[in-house]
This record gives C-alpha cells, structure tokens and sequence, in this order.
C-alpha cells in the first residue's frame, strides 16, 4: 500500500516535471546553433582529424566523454589511440559559424560543408608550401 506522503509527493513532482520539461523543450528549440569545424589532433604523431560539425558543443562533449573513458571517437583513430593512448588526443576548435535565424538546416548544413572543403583546402597548400 502506498502512502500517502508518497503519493503526494510524486503529484507535486509530476506537476513540476511537466512545467520542467516544457520549459527545456522551449529553451531547447530556442537555443543558438553553432557549427564549424574542428580538429583532432594526435601529439604522438603530429596527425590530424578535420570534420564539420552542425553542433560544435555536441561534438566537443563527446570527443571529452570519448577521452575520460578511454574509447576511440572514431575507427579510423583507432591505431594511433592504442599507440599513443587518449592523453595524446586533443579537440581544437578551427572556425565556429552561427546559424541564422533566416536559414534552413540545409542551408546551415551547406555552408558547414563548404567550410569544412575551403580549411581542407587551405591546409593541404600549407603543408605543401612546406
């Protein structure tokens, strides 16, 4: 039998996970959404991992989950991260955009796209100037 106490208890937080919830949908849906791109770097080695990200705090979360649980972000790190471990690995933000209210999750998606070919670009001609 449940008591009384109880039952007022789980009203009370049922109201307020309600009210709780609709409030973190509405700041969800009105929060600001930076991509760019990023880059993962690898000291043991001086490597490097370039990718666009449509959600850079995302993807920063999980590179840092990815590291305090010493699980490789992504198979192609793999060799490196068993070699040298997740002490070696680094997130680097390279260029952060905002979405503007005017576009649309492609239109978003195409200019993190295009950024991502325009710093591929720029740092094969770095490292060929080299």
């Amino acid at each position: 039998m449940e008591r009384t106490a109880d039952r007022l208890f789980q009203k009370g937080y049922d109201k307020m996970e309600n009210s709780n919830r609709k409030a973190l949908k509405e700041q969800y849906k009105n929060r600001v959404l930076t991509g760019g791109i990023y880059r993962i770097q690898c000291s043991g080695d001086d490597s490097y991992w370039l990718r666009a990200s449509f959600d850079m705090q995302g993807s920063k979360n999980r590179f840092t989950f990815s590291k305090t649980t010493d699980s490789c972000p992504e198979i192609c790190m793999l060799k490196a991260w068993k070699q040298y471990g997740a002490s070696a690995f680094s997130f680097e933000l390279v260029e952060e955009i905002e979405k503007k209210d005017t576009q649309t999750d492609r239109q978003f998606s195409d200019d993190v796209n295009t950024l991502l070919e325009l710093w591929k670009e720029k740092l094969t001609f770095c490292s060929e100037e080299n």
